[in-house]
Order: structure tokens, then sequence, then C-alpha cells
């Protein structure tokens, strides 16, 4: 078994395995967690046998099914991706298994265990090569692979605690998890042809873009120094949120329009409404308001490690009576709030309370439920690192909002789309998602009425 990162190597393994290993009738398969995926190597291997006279008089290329056969020997190579339901009853001579971090969920350990366990002992020499960068979550067939083969080589360099399997062939270009990706030092470590296919330059570039953001420096650990990361990153530098924090003067903002966020959380939870108010030179200013039950706020404070006895003596946050937040207090609020100010929409959790919901509409507010999901969330989250590095998001240092700054948290899709996440912060988040939603509808109202993100190449996957 080889562990390399190269999909021209893995076609050239390919040929060799379905026309060069003496097998009459090889079943040799390309396997990715997507159809999409699952093709590069194929097309990689097809490329190879069109420009070869030899392989090309000896091989069929059959484009619509994803297959190259081999006519001597009657061997065939296939692509396969986790969405193929028939994959039993292989009798696997090769596997190749591309980027094998996305093989994620039940789908890509039961794909994993269906080739792996289909070379069977009809078959002389069969091998599985596997082509990777490093992955984002520990629980996967990726990483406890990445871990058996660390220990394989362990053995091999004479280190204590390794494993003695000499049918596995380990070959690992990448930082250890101690290693400062800082250091252009260790670059080499994962891009051996560094200077060649891929200039020291181009990757001093690429670093000093992300360095400054948390939110990006996972996508360059993982995929260009091939070290392994959390999915989940602390998304905002406080250095640069407590610059941009300015003041805000509600009084000035009086008859301005705004866009409401509205997060409800549980009713035994903090619920925070924020409110974004799109200025004249660029900026966005924010007012949050929050809410807590009243009762056993000591006992909240130290569960959540937060000062909420504290804030609400300072009126930061408002505590309503016994056990549950009492959602009229917010509705009360939000009406007062708009014979200040034009609030234009209401975006909430459409998992909120759908009788808040309902009342705010009969009062005539404009609701617009947000879905949590990354295609929702992944613009204005990434629209709001930009607003902080440019220092354009005014938030006036209001502690509770702060606090929920810190604790942010996000994870992130293959795709590279963000969003909050509420499972893997440590501590509460609320008051961030409502200014996200709310965000999201002063970037997609202002001017022209098309999303700011549109016109500034944010994609969506």
């Amino acid at each position: 078994m080889v562990v390399t990162h190269n999909s021209e190597l893995a076609a050239a393994v390919v040929l060799k395995l379905l026309c060069a290993d003496g097998e009459t009738g090889a079943e040799v398969y390309g396997a990715a967690a997507d159809r999409s995926q699952a093709s590069k190597v194929f097309d990689a291997a097809a490329q190879m046998v069109r420009q070869s006279p030899a392989l090309s008089a000896r091989c069929r290329i059959v484009e619509s099914t994803k297959r190259i056969v081999y006519r001597p020997t009657a061997s065939v190579f296939r692509a396969l991706s986790a969405d193929v339901k028939t994959k039993h009853g292989m009798n696997i001579h090769g596997v190749v298994a591309d980027e094998l971090h996305a093989w994620e969920g039940r789908r890509g350990r039961a794909l994993w265990s269906v080739l792996t366990q289909g070379a069977t002992a009809a078959r002389l020499q069969p091998l599985t090569f596997i082509i990777t960068t490093a992955g984002n979550t520990r629980n996967s067939v990726c990483w406890e692979v990445h871990e058996y083969a660390r220990k394989v080589k362990m053995f091999r360099d004479g280190k204590p605690g390794g494993i003695d399997d000499p049918t596995f062939l380990p070959v690992l270009y990448g930082l250890d998890e101690t290693d400062d990706w800082h250091d252009e030092a260790n670059w080499a470590k994962a891009n051996p042809s560094l200077g060649h296919t891929l200039t020291l330059e181009a990757l001093r570039s690429e670093y000093r873009r992300v360095r400054e953001i948390p939110s990006l420096q996972n996508d360059f650990r993982q995929l260009r120094l091939n070290q392994w990361v959390s999915q989940v990153t602390r998304f905002l530098p406080m250095d640069l949120w407590n610059a941009t924090a300015g003041r805000v003067m509600p009084a000035r903002l009086v008859g301005r329009t705004c866009y409401a966020g509205l997060d409800l959380a549980s009713t035994t939870d903090v619920a925070a409404l924020v409110l974004v108010f799109p200025m004249d030179d660029g900026t966005y200013q924010v007012l949050p308001y929050f809410w807590i039950p009243g009762d056993n706020i000591k006992a909240k404070s130290a569960k959540d490690n937060a000062s909420y006895e504290v804030w609400v003596d300072q009126g930061y946050i408002e505590a309503t009576e016994g056990d549950y937040i009492d959602y009229e207090a917010i509705r009360r609020t939000l009406e007062e709030l708009s014979e200040l100010y034009r609030i234009a929409e209401v975006a909430y959790d459409d998992w909120g309370s759908p009788q808040l919901v309902q009342q705010l509409q009969h009062a005539g507010f404009t609701v617009k439920p947000v879905r949590q999901g990354y295609r929702s969330l992944s613009p204005p989250t990434k629209e709001l690192m930009t607003l902080v590095v440019s220092r354009r998001l005014v938030h006036g240092a209001n502690p509770v909002l702060d606090w929920m700054a810190d604790n942010l948290v996000v994870e992130r899709d293959a795709a590279g789309n963000v969003k909050p996440s509420k499972e893997k912060a440590s501590q509460k988040i609320d008051g961030m998602v409502a200014l996200i939603m709310a965000l999201d509808m002063a970037l997609r109202n202002e001017g022209t009425g098309r999303a700011h993100y549109e016109d500034h190449d944010i994609l969506v996957g």
C-alpha cells in the first residue's frame, strides 16, 4: 500500500496493474467520494493511453462509463464513487483511493470496506494505492490509515512504538503536528518539488494572504502543507476585532434604515437581537441586545464561564422573569426599536419560535428565515471577516458581543465554505450568529439590491 499525492503517478500505477501485471481478467478501480473526483485518475490514465501508440492499439476507452479495457487479458479499469450502490461481488486486483480525506460518513467508510475487502486470495498480488492530502477530522478512515502509515514508518525508522508490516509502504509528505507552519524551512517537507512545479514565491504570496486571517489558515496548512488540522477554526483575530470597535451612538442612528438578526436559541439560553446599519461612508454600525432567563443566573454564569450577573447589572443583558426567556420582551423591544429606526427586515433562524415570528408579521415587520447551512451563512460570514479586517464594522465594544466574538468558531466543507458552529464552540456565539444574519440582509439589500458579495466573487458551493 502506498500513500502519495500525485494523480499522474496514480494513473501510471493503474496502467501497470491493468496492462503489465500478467493478471488475466484484472479488475482495477479508481474510487473517490464523488463522481467528479473519481474521474480525475481515469482522465489522466486515458490521456496516457491516447498518447501511447502501443497502449492505444491494445486498450479501449469507454468515456460514457469511465472504463478502460485492456483487450489482451480482458482486464478493466473503472472509476467508482461513494454514491454508486452496487459495489459488492468484486474480484479486485487493484484500487486507487483518491482524496481519502473526503471519504466521510457511512458512505465513505462503506466504500473503503468494500474495496479493501474485495481484494481476494484469487489475486496473486492485489494492491491498494492511496492519494490524499491531510484531512480535517480524525473520526475518519483517512486518519486511521494515516496513523497506521505513520506507525509503519516509525518501525522502519527504528523508532519505538512502530508497527512491522512489510506489505505496507508509507510515503508521507507533510508537516508533523509539532512543526511550525510559519517556518519556510518546513515547507519543502510537504512539497518535494518546491522550486520546480511550485515556486517558493508563489507559496510565500499565498502565506502572506492567510497569515493574519485564522479562518483561511487551515486550508493553507491542510492543502499546501499537508498538515492535519481541526475541522473547526477559531474565526476572528481579537486584535482586529478590537481595533474596529469604534463608537456607536444610538441617537445619531435615529431614522436610519437597519437590518435585524434574531437568534432565539432555546428558551432557557441566551437570545440575541442585532441591528446592522449601513452607513454612508461604507461602514456598518452594530447595535446588539440580549436576553436571559432571570432564574439561576449565577448557576448559568458558572456553567457558561460568563459574566451574566455583571452584564445584567450593567444593562447589557435583560433578565426576564422565570426559567424561560419571555419572548414577549423581545417583541416589545423590537416594536420600541421600530419607532426609532427603520427596520427593513428581520432575519431569523428558520428553527426559531413560530409564534413570535407570526406576532412580528402581524405587527408589520418583514421577517426572513435564514437556514443555518453553508449556502446561506458562508457568504456573510466571510464578508464579516472582510469588514473586520478593513475596519468597516463598528460594533462599539459591547462586552457581551465581544465575548461571543472571541468564542466564534466556524466549520468548513470540502468546497471551502464556512459557517458558525454552535455545536463546536466551547461557549456562546448567539450574538455573532444574529450579527451574521443581519449583515446578510444588509448586504443583500444595499445599493442595487444585489448581494454585496455577488459583486466580489465570493462563491457558494
